[in-house]
């Protein structure tokens, strides 16, 4: 069973304690989300949960706290507790402000390899960005990152990921950074550039740089290329932090939103995690998208939620959360699996 709601409803232990009694024998995971997603609707209100049966898969949930420790070794631990030789795929669900999403992923891949697929995202809090809330088969806290991992060769599991902003001004070269805090641009502190694009939303920083994220690009592979949004700015030695990392060398280019174009986005998501063979057989899918789309896109964020599941038809039942990160590994070597500002989609079909 999986379950996504507000802060303020999933911290009740009432939600979670309903579901395990109506579900005693239920692998039972969660998060804190500011909006949920179920089929075409979206709603910063109510809790969103949907039970799964499965006749043939075996699933294993594992939970880690964080705890001070780095995300790159959380992630190699939950995967080397996860790992078989029958392991067909892992869902996460983590902690959306104490974590580093991009290592949290490699850390998962350097124990599985690139091709498992890897879904899931990171817990969100509206635009509070105050407390994050992860749980499985217990209360959601703080600081908790779990995954589910599928075993067998009867499930088939899919991802798809597209954001569909468009850009706007140069491109430019990351000439220095650490992790996920960028320090310059073309030899140019970061936030001097960042401010000079946003005029007087800069004022606003970081909360305006939701609706101007980043989309950086290997130059040794044009397709390894993620969205970063940012999380926080130093204003004294001019600096950016990231949700995910921002390597020296890669290219960098600002992006706006077009409210078409971010639905046609979430349309393509839905399309490349559709099994590439038709069935008649059910299944399942996972929406995650951003916090950054909901703020802009408002009351037309259920346009982007209808666009998906149209796509992907009435064989798939359909939740998800917007979220702080969005995670899906797309195969390749290199490939950062974590996304910002982007539409997931992970399909999950029995045959």
């Amino acid at each position: 069973m999986l379950y996504f709601g507000p802060r303020e409803l999933i911290e009740k232990p009432s939600v979670f304690n309903s579901l395990r009694a109506s579900f005693p024998g239920a692998e039972i995971l969660g998060c804190s989300t500011g909006t949920v997603i179920t089929d075409t609707q979206v709603s910063d209100k109510v809790v969103a949960a949907i039970a799964v049966s499965m006749r043939h898969t075996k699933v294993r949930t594992v939970s880690l706290e964080l705890d001070g420790a780095a995300s790159h070794a959380v992630g190699r631990k939950l995967a080397e507790q996860l790992m078989a030789d029958d392991l067909a795929g892992i869902m996460i669900l983590s902690d959306g402000l104490n974590v580093n999403g991009s290592t949290l992923v490699a850390g998962i891949q350097s124990v599985t390899g690139p091709s498992l697929p890897v879904g899931g995202g990171l817990a969100g809090d509206g635009a509070a960005f105050a407390h994050t809330l992860v749980g499985a088969n217990a209360l959601p806290t703080e600081n908790t990152i779990t995954a589910l991992g599928f075993y067998g060769d009867r499930i088939e599991i899919n991802l798809g990921a597209a954001h569909g902003w468009d850009f706007f001004g140069p491109t430019r070269r990351v000439t220095r950074s650490e992790g996920n805090v960028l320090f310059e641009m073309d030899g140019k502190p970061a936030l001097d550039l960042y401010e000079r694009y946003l005029g007087e939303e800069a004022e606003n920083l970081p909360a305006s740089a939701l609706l101007y994220p980043l989309m950086i690009t290997n130059p040794a592979d044009p397709a390894d290329e993620v969205v970063r949004t940012v999380l926080a700015v130093d204003r004294e030695a001019r600096t950016m932090t990231f949700a995910g990392d921002i390597p020296e060398g890669w290219s960098a280019r600002l992006m706006r939103g077009v409210f078409d174009n971010l639905t046609d986005g979430a349309a393509t998501a839905a399309q490349r995690a559709l099994p590439p063979e038709p069935s008649d057989d059910e299944g399942l899918a996972l929406l995650v998208s951003c916090v950054g789309r909901r703020l802009l896109m408002g009351q037309r964020t259920a346009d982007e939620a209808e666009a998906a599941t149209s796509v992907l038809g009435d064989k798939f039942r359909d939740i998800g959360f917007y979220s702080y990160g969005e995670i899906a590994t797309q195969g390749g070597e290199g490939y950062c699996g974590l996304h910002n500002q982007t539409m997931t989609v992970m399909t999950f079909r029995e045959h």
